[in-house]
């Protein structure tokens, strides 16, 4: 018997599950986290609180199933993309890690876009505020002295690796939505590097994401009662994990996360870059395979914002929402809670409620927001199809997922068949197991990553999508007539 381990270092929590020889999920445990915002378009978190979830997963695992870890074979990672862990010469954090949703660098990201052109067709997209690389030219403005002790940068995934391996590495994924790797290439681009004053020196080592990047430290193998010597993989960004977990690994293969962010993710079997779409063209995790990835900075962290400003329960919302649908709604809502970058590429943009009467209520409120995150799926597919991509059907992770209602919403207005998988919200995590898995067994990608069991799929309703077409127009007009406002 072996079991693998796969854990997710998401935004709003750490999730962590177990899975066995079978690709059962034989245990799962999560901790939450929360977000510093200290300023105007600033999104910070503290690495060490990102390590103090995982140890408390892990000290959980250990107190409730001490026999499944120790049957650990293998560990692998994934996480939100983009953040920047800055590290001194001793591999402690500089400051808070600075995170995909953090908005402060856009004018140091317009002036990459300026400045190289042409990189952003080596690096898979155009320079975006929230990735990895406009961050350091913000810090020589604002916080020199940090940049001046800097030594290495690292991704948030990769801070936890460093905790239980010793070693700085990351994957060709998580690289991939930094702005500094040749995608094509799979290697550091030495020409992005420069234009933010860095070296190849500053970067973690890369590896694939079924390749092993280290292995667990004997002491914490002891402390979680571990087997010596369990390998570490490679893992992925959060995005390629939630592809691998669902078996969206061969071209053509398509998904939507309705995470805390939004992704509407297509894997390639060649490296495809269209960045005048706002495409995100990056590789996978796995060797020799690409993806395009519309992205959305809100998706079901909107619906969670609306729950918290009318003082009730999430799920619950969303279930007398669904109770209550009959149609489009007459409201109309831009998700933009943290700017947007496809297709807008605005850090600025804001979210919109629009539409309101005095007979507006909880659930025609809720039902808008649902459909304006929806919308912005529209928008992300259309990019797609501009940029050479069509989509036939698409599979539904995270924790919006579980809205019957909203995945609806998805299948009318993408016009395609909408599929849930089980465990469906456990996507990155389990992707990352079916990685450990790969990188101590040696299994071909497509033995593992298969597709889950179906657990139902939602075709358009005619009707419906008819309908929705004119009040997505509706709704990219609306971000034009209050743009910049």
């Amino acid at each position: 018997m072996a079991n693998y381990l796969g854990i997710d270092i998401g935004t709003s929590a750490i999730k962590a599950v177990i899975t066995d020889d079978a690709q059962n999920v034989v245990a799962e445990r999560d901790a939450a986290l929360g977000i510093s915002r200290p300023h105007p378009l600033w999104s910070e978190q503290n690495p060490a609180d990102w390590w103090q979830g995982v140890e408390n997963v892990l000290d959980g695992f250990y107190a409730s199933h001490p026999e499944l870890l120790a049957q650990v074979q293998a560990i692998g990672l994934s996480g939100q993309m983009h953040g920047a862990v800055l590290l001194d010469a001793a591999n402690q954090p500089l400051r808070p890690a600075m995170l995909w949703n953090d908005s402060r660098a856009g004018s140091q990201a317009r002036a990459l876009a300026l400045q190289h052109p042409d990189l952003s067709f080596k690096v898979g997209v155009m320079p975006m505020p929230g990735f990895t690389a406009p961050k350091i030219p913000w810090l020589a403005v604002h916080e020199p002295k940090i940049l001046e002790r800097l030594k290495t940068v690292l991704l948030p995934k990769d801070f936890i690796r460093l905790q239980l391996t010793g070693t700085c590495v990351t994957d060709m994924s998580d690289a991939a939505g930094t702005w500094w790797l040749d995608q094509a290439k799979r290697d550091w681009c030495d020409e992005a590097l420069a234009a933010v004053g860095l070296s190849r020196e500053q970067m973690p080592k890369l590896v694939e994401g079924n390749a092993v990047s280290g292995h667990l430290r004997p002491d914490l193998a002891r402390r979680w009662g571990m087997p010596p010597g369990v390998a570490v993989a490679g893992g992925a960004g959060d995005a390629a994990a939630g592809a691998v977990g669902i078996g969206a690994i061969n071209h053509g293969d398509a998904f939507v996360s309705l995470g805390t962010s939004g992704q509407l993710y297509v894997a390639t079997r060649d490296y495809r870059p269209a960045p005048e779409t706002m495409v995100h063209a990056f590789c996978h995790a796995l060797p020799q395979r690409w993806s395009q990835m519309g992205a959305m900075l809100s998706a079901a962290s909107c619906l969670a914002w609306a729950a918290k400003l009318m003082g009730e329960d999430v799920n619950a919302l969303a279930t007398a929402a669904e109770s209550a649908f009959t149609g489009p709604s007459n409201l109309l809502f831009l998700p933009y809670l943290t700017g947007e970058r496809t297709p807008h590429n605005d850090p600025d943009a804001k979210g919109v409620l629009f539409g309101l009467t005095p007979d507006s209520g909880k659930l025609e409120v809720t039902q808008a927001v649902m459909e304006g995150v929806a919308f912005s799926f529209a928008d992300a597919a259309a990019c797609l199809t501009r940029s050479g991509t069509q989509i036939e059907k698409v599979g539904a992770i995270g924790g919006g997922a579980r809205s019957k209602l909203w995945l609806q919403m998805l299948a009318n207005v993408l016009d395609v068949p909408v599929v849930r998988y089980e465990a469906s919200a456990r996507g990155p995590a389990f992707g990352a197991a079916r990685l450990a898995r790969l990188c101590v067994t040696g299994e071909a990608p497509e033995a593992v990553c298969t597709p889950p069991p179906v657990e139902f799929e939602i075709t358009p309703v005619k009707r419906l999508a008819e309908a929705y077409k004119p009040r997505v127009e509706r709704y990219r007009r609306l971000y034009q007539a209050v743009k910049g406002e």
